[in-house]
């Protein structure tokens, strides 16, 4: 086996599920010398940004949801509600893994805010200055409710 120390091996660019696959070996193993250090710390934080990533998505899926919910009641469907509570929670579970991405919701729903807008503007025809720049007490409460597993009012 090719030592993984301070270059990259082939495997890397050519073939990541083998490459993961042998760092995972290696560590387990404790053979430190042979670890692609550069690029298991690309993938570590790349991780992390998934994670966040991944909130923020299902928060912005929640977000056009609720927003649709308040602006157009009378086009409301049962899959809108199966929609906020899936994603919840997930949401939920991924920060049952990540705990301290919680500290990070703030941020994360004032960018779901301001992205959701967009596409609940997009899916009810209706104008984007009808959807608000930032979180309403509403719909904060309703995110709150949806993201803690209760009835989100609706």
């Amino acid at each position: 086996m090719p030592t993984m120390q301070g270059t990259a091996p082939a495997g890397y660019d050519a073939d990541f599920a083998q490459w993961a696959q042998d760092q995972a070996a290696a560590l387990r193993e404790g053979r430190f010398a042979d670890l692609d250090m550069a690029h298991l710390l690309e993938e570590i934080d790349d991780l992390s940004g998934s994670i966040r990533r991944e909130i923020r998505n299902r928060l912005k899926q929640i977000t056009v949801h609720i927003l649709k919910f308040q602006h157009q009641p009378e086009r409301a469907t049962s899959s809108w509600s199966e929609t906020i509570i899936e994603q919840s929670s997930e949401i939920d579970d991924l920060l049952d893994d990540s705990p301290s991405l919680r500290r990070e919701m703030p941020a994360f729903i004032a960018t779901a805010c301001r992205r959701g807008r967009k596409l609940a503007s997009s899916e009810t025809g209706l104008p984007i200055e009808d959807f608000p720049e930032a979180p309403t007490p509403e719909f904060e409460r309703a995110l709150a409710a949806a993201l803690a597993g209760e009835d989100f009012g609706f």
